[in-house]
């Protein structure tokens, strides 16, 4: 099952700075949900993040719409993750398969939050770049995927993933892509 994920951070690189919250969306993998693009997106989870570091970029942590006081209230990590996991468990019959749109960033604060706090990594080692898989489907690295989404973005994380799981549904529904 592919998992599209965003996430919102107060800074560059996970470890030194910390993830504040993130959201994904199970995308059904059923030919008649993507054929009559019936998809839903209600199978999500969304997480926030107490920080794990005292360090912070004020304008990164502006851009997820949080003070760093709200931060400090967020629940630990590690129940956090934890959750996750047993929610990708849960609706996974096979490995997930992440995607996102920027999955540079998204996967690299996921992976270490994975790697860190229980010691694997659910989405084994790999990832999609929604923006890199809508280029090849087009032949152009001129092309942008962001105007399928029905969804506006708005990074917020829940939001984002949805309006990116619209937009991947589109590209497979419109272009006969086997997934």
């Amino acid at each position: 099952m592919y998992v599209m994920v965003d996430i919102e951070a107060d800074g560059p690189i996970p470890g030194d700075y910390s993830m504040i919250s993130f959201g994904a969306v199970l995308i059904d993998r059923s030919p008649l949900a993507i054929s009559t693009n019936k998809e839903k997106f209600d199978t999500t989870f969304f997480g926030k993040l107490h920080p794990i570091s005292d360090q912070f970029v004020p304008e990164a942590l502006a851009v997820s719409g949080y003070t760093r006081e709200e931060t400090m209230t967020f629940p630990d990590p590690l129940k956090v993750v934890q959750n996750f996991d047993l929610w990708l468990h849960e609706h996974n019959r096979e490995q997930p398969k992440f995607i996102s749109d920027n999955n540079g960033f998204d996967w690299m604060f996921m992976c270490w939050y994975f790697w860190h706090f229980l010691h694997k990594n659910p989405f084994g080692h790999s990832s999609t770049n929604l923006g890199s898989f809508y280029k090849g489907i087009e032949r152009s690295f001129k092309r942008n995927f962001k105007h399928l989404r029905k969804t506006r973005h708005s990074h917020n994380p829940m939001e984002d993933s949805i309006g990116n799981a619209e937009a991947f549904c589109t590209i497979i529904q419109n272009n006969h892509v086997e997934y």
